[in-house]
């Protein structure tokens, strides 16, 4: 993350706070009286209708978690290589869970697959990286985190008061006790671990029953996870990525900066790349390596692997996905 971006960000939110009138909740057992709570009060009056004394008792009850800022103020770990990373998530475990979860749920993923154009094994990756298929969707209360950094994390306040605007509305859409809904320290929720505004866009109603349930109902999950890939520009078919090699050390000039696509499979053929499947010239690519059990790999990020990417800005995240989905695919799951 570039330095001098996060250092707008965290001015740009002590100085939306303090024009908010903010004063630091961080002696208080709850949120009642604070007025930065009091002007988000407000706010949700004027503009979604909610009724201000309602949303006065809900936050008296919204307790500030020190545990969470600790959690998301803590220092970065070093990243882990490809070589620690991969045997997190591509374990024989979740591996046989996954193929478990996929016939358990075989009509939600036939259908997700015609009505999405998702593979189901990629939809079953999501929730088993996730949250290993709903064993681990989080035990905080969501509207305890989503306070918590909302009104006493400066640095990303904003973000996180938009989530909490959104977990109030998607509670009243879908008529649930906001006290009653649990997710990660972060806020993210059910199965397939959605922040309030990425439910309230992708996530739907895949049983019919006239709520979307992503915490209990595996086959919301799915539908939501298949909705939401096929938003962020997934193609049914196509490939994710591509293993490559260098035909000389200077095509290692060609690696792609970050997660986005800056060259295409023609122009880094040309510069000596050489995949081991056989691509169109025109895909879109990003380039990039990893450091495995092996040695060093070479691989093609492909516009389905962006696609990923956008479920978790990471690219281990999403060559785990692939992987994962892939295992679980060859091993059988219908």
């Amino acid at each position: 993350m570039n330095g001098n971006w996060l250092l707008q960000v965290r001015r740009g939110a002590l100085a939306l706070l303090v024009g908010l009138g903010l004063q630091s909740a961080a002696q208080a057992a709850d949120y009642s009286g604070v007025p930065a709570v009091e002007q988000f009060i407000e706010q949700m009056t004027r503009e979604h209708g909610f009724a201000g004394e309602q949303l006065q008792r809900l936050f008296a009850q919204a307790e500030r978690k020190q545990a969470i800022l600790d959690a998301i103020s803590r220092p970065a770990e070093r990243v882990r290589p490809w070589s620690e990373y991969r045997p997190i998530f591509i374990t024989e475990a979740r591996i046989q869970k996954g193929q478990a979860f996929a016939r358990q749920h075989a009509k939600a993923l036939a259908r997700a697959e015609r009505e999405y154009g998702v593979a189901a094994e990629v939809i079953v990756a999501i929730i088993g990286v996730e949250t290993f298929y709903g064993g681990n969707t989080g035990s905080w209360r969501v509207l305890d985190a989503l306070s918590t950094l909302c009104f006493d994390y400066p640095p990303r306040a904003p973000f996180f008061c938009q989530q909490l605007r959104e977990f109030l509305l998607l509670t009243r859409e879908e008529q649930v006790d906001p006290l009653s809904l649990k997710g990660s320290y972060a806020g993210a929720m059910g199965l397939p671990q959605f922040m309030p505004g990425s439910f309230r866009a992708y996530a739907v109603d895949f049983d019919g029953d006239g709520h979307i349930n992503i915490w209990t109902n595996p086959v919301d999950a799915i539908g939501s996870v298949a909705s939401y890939f096929k938003a962020h520009g997934w193609k049914s078919g196509e490939p994710v990525v591509s293993r490559a090699e260098l035909r000389d050390a200077s095509a290692v000039d060609a690696l792609s900066p970050g997660l986005d696509a800056t060259s295409t499979v023609g122009k880094l053929r040309a510069l000596g790349w050489r995949s081991q499947d056989v691509l169109r010239d025109d895909l879109p690519v990003t380039a990039f390596r990893q450091d495995g059990a092996e040695g060093v790999e070479y691989w093609m990020g492909l516009p389905n692997f962006f696609t990923i990417t956008r479920y978790n800005r990471s690219l281990m995240y999403a060559l785990a996905v692939h992987q994962l989905s892939e295992e679980i695919a060859r091993r059988g799951i219908r």
